[in-house]
């Protein structure tokens, strides 16, 4: 993820002096967005969701102002234009890829937690629990590796000097930016650590123990790595016993 983030301070070019009020309110809700990647605990990442939603309504309104219509109907045959649908059509697949992977995973936590009430077929529900975890995870590295693939390298400038366009594209440039950064955190928190040895899973559990005792901060071990490593647990134990 270091390598969205960066982008995202190397991007951060100064607006023009006087722009509208809507693109300086998106402006704004970029700045919250960039300052609320220092953590990654599933309530920072919910901040981080609250807040792209905020910024997105915004980013509604400025595509509603006379001045965007009036920009792209009138640029629509410039690179620039294109660069910024070919980005959205990105944001389009990312979100669909998100979509999926918070449903999947939802689900697989409501089946988990509904074997461990029961206590009915409890071995079975855990080895179909880590399946999907499985499935859930390689579909996650297949869209951080196409997130990697879809920085925006965006580069063409209207080819008017008028103040208020040149404001109106660095801001959505930004929100491209912002917008993938925000979803490879929900991704890689999803997914949790990657696939651990043995002993690098006992390390997590213990960690996961000493949280329980002194009250680990939460950033230490996510919820995901967490069952992971339970899971781990239980099926070292599994093996060892046969």
């Amino acid at each position: 993820m270091a390598a969205l983030k960066s982008n995202l301070h190397i991007r951060s070019n100064s607006l023009p002096s006087k722009s509208h009020p809507v693109i300086e309110e998106c402006n704004d809700h970029l700045h919250r967005l960039r300052a609320s990647y220092a953590t990654s605990s599933s309530s920072s990442i919910a901040h981080q969701l609250n807040g792209l939603e905020d910024l997105h309504i915004c980013v509604e309104k400025l595509l509603q102002l006379p001045l965007t219509q009036q920009a792209f109907s009138q640029s629509r045959q410039e690179k620039w234009v294109d660069e910024l649908v070919d980005g959205s059509l990105r944001l389009l697949d990312i979100c669909s890829a998100a979509k999926d992977a918070v449903l999947h995973t939802k689900e697989c936590a409501r089946d988990i937690q509904s074997t461990m009430r029961r206590k009915v077929n409890l071995e079975s529900e855990i080895k179909k629990y880590s399946a999907s975890r499985k499935v859930v995870k390689k579909a996650i590295q297949k869209a951080l590796k196409s997130l990697k693939g879809a920085e925006s390298k965006s580069s063409a400038s209207p080819s008017t000097k008028d103040d208020e366009i040149t404001a109106l594209v660095i801001v959505l440039r930004e929100v491209e930016a912002v917008t993938l950064a925000s979803f490879e955190s929900l991704l890689s928190f999803i997914s949790g650590p990657k696939t651990q040895s043995k002993l690098g899973g006992w390390s997590l559990v213990s960690k996961i123990m000493q949280s329980k005792r002194v009250g680990c901060d939460e950033d230490v071990v996510n919820e995901f790595a967490k069952v992971d490593a339970v899971l781990l647990r239980h099926e070292t134990n599994k093996a060892d016993q046969s």
